[in-house]
């Protein structure tokens, strides 16, 4: 994944934990549209590994019953 990706994406982490999720839309949607098939897979597996750094939880989704 590309460093300018990886940093979008927890941006948009930050804002969502913040409240902000139209802002961290706005700037997520775009790059994530724009990912080619490999990068999408890796954006898609980062997504999934950290749902806790959008939601500020501890608890992984992976982890409940």
């Amino acid at each position: 994944m590309r460093p300018s990706t990886l940093r979008v994406l927890n941006r948009a982490a930050e804002l969502t934990r913040q409240n902000r999720l139209t802002e961290a839309m706005l700037i997520a949607e775009p790059v994530i549209l724009t990912a080619d098939e490999y990068e999408g897979d890796e954006i898609r597996r980062w997504l999934l590994d950290h749902v806790t750094d959008f939601t500020g939880e501890n608890e992984s989704w992976k982890d409940l019953p």
